[in-house]
């Protein structure tokens, strides 16, 4: 079977592998389409420490269902439409015991730390498997990155009677804003780019801010009554912004962080004590997190269109991770398409 692996910083090659056969505990999918993340550009970049070298990316699965092993309950058919949770949990660690197997001390993502999924067919252990019947094949490789910022509104207990400020609006911060606004919170994004805010404002933001204005506080005042956002969802991780969730969020209030930062991030800690904030890390989603955004697609008003940057071929692939590595800013999500592989 064909297969996508990245051998060396900036070198995507397609590769040969024999086609798997499923173990007993496992269903065999078929892969239709796998997103490109910005954990992949870093891999493909040579950023990415916790990455294997070489590995097979891909973590963002729409796949078919194309064999069942022995052991599989019922419940999945030949040719049902699945996603995949891509996560490991040991069962052991304080998270798992806690009920959090997203965030695993020992979790292994496909396509980081173990080969992921781009390929054309794939085992997985069936508990992994979640069906995502009704779905375009290409939406359902956005499920797994909208349950990222789903799972971070649920982290920050967003309610109808919060304002919730996201920074950051790719695809993770996508995410945020469609669960929050689902959630009924007045719901501000913030970014860089006019067209990505123009875009959250179709997906539930009320407002939006630049933050490249010099009025970026002044307007975050003046759209809180002088208040700031009672939650502040960090979707970019760079020092800038996680000092500007420091910054804005009202006293009392609640940050998420979901951005991973380069490196150490200086912060104003006189604000933690004196706000008296709660901070939360946010890691993966749940199980529950991808159900929710499945739900979410079922009912066709996300305008997947747009967070799709291009559909490409296995052979192309490479050439449109340069591109992206090129120009970061103008890329949501990249597919490689493995359905006309057979």
């Amino acid at each position: 079977m064909k297969a996508l692996q990245i051998t060396n910083p900036r070198q995507l090659e397609v590769i040969d592998l024999p086609k798997p056969s499923p173990a007993a505990d496992e269903v065999l999918l078929r892969i239709q389409y796998v997103g490109f993340c910005g954990s992949d550009l870093n891999t493909f970049r040579g950023r990415n420490a916790l990455a294997l070298n070489p590995v097979i990316p891909g973590h963002e699965i729409s796949a078919t269902v194309e064999e069942i092993g022995r052991d599989a309950p019922d419940g999945f058919s030949i040719g049902q439409v699945v996603t995949v949770n891509p996560y490991t949990a040991c069962g052991t660690c304080p998270s798992c015991r806690r009920r959090r197997p997203n965030a695993c001390q020992y979790n292994q993502t496909l396509g980081v730390q173990r080969h992921g999924a781009m390929r054309e067919w794939l085992c997985v252990p069936w508990q992994k498997v979640i069906p995502a019947d009704s779905l375009a094949q290409p939406d359902v490789a956005l499920v797994e990155p909208l349950s990222v910022g789903f799972h971070a509104v649920d982290r920050g207990q967003v309610t109808d009677t919060d304002t919730v400020l996201v920074i950051g609006c790719g695809m993770i911060g996508v995410g945020a804003i469609v669960r929050a606004s689902l959630r009924g919170a007045t719901v501000i994004a913030a970014d860089l780019d006019d067209e990505k805010l123009s875009l959250a404002r179709r997906l539930g933001a009320s407002a939006t801010v630049n933050t490249a204005a010099k009025d970026c506080h002044e307007q975050l005042l003046a759209l809180t009554g002088g208040a700031g956002p009672d939650v502040v969802i960090e979707a970019v991780g760079s020092a800038v912004t996680y000092a500007l969730a420091v910054g804005e969020v009202a006293f009392t209030g609640r940050i998420v962080c979901i951005g991973y930062a380069p490196g150490d991030v200086p912060l104003p800690m006189r604000l933690f004590v004196q706000k008296e904030l709660d901070v939360r890390g946010s890691r993966n989603a749940l199980p529950d997190d991808f159900r929710a955004a499945i739900r979410y697609l079922r009912r066709g008003s996300c305008p997947t269109a747009q967070l799709i940057s291009s559909v490409v071929r296995p052979d192309d692939a490479a050439r449109a991770m340069a591109g992206w590595d090129a120009a970061p800013g103008r890329v949501f999500r990249i597919l490689v398409d493995f359905t006309k592989n057979e």
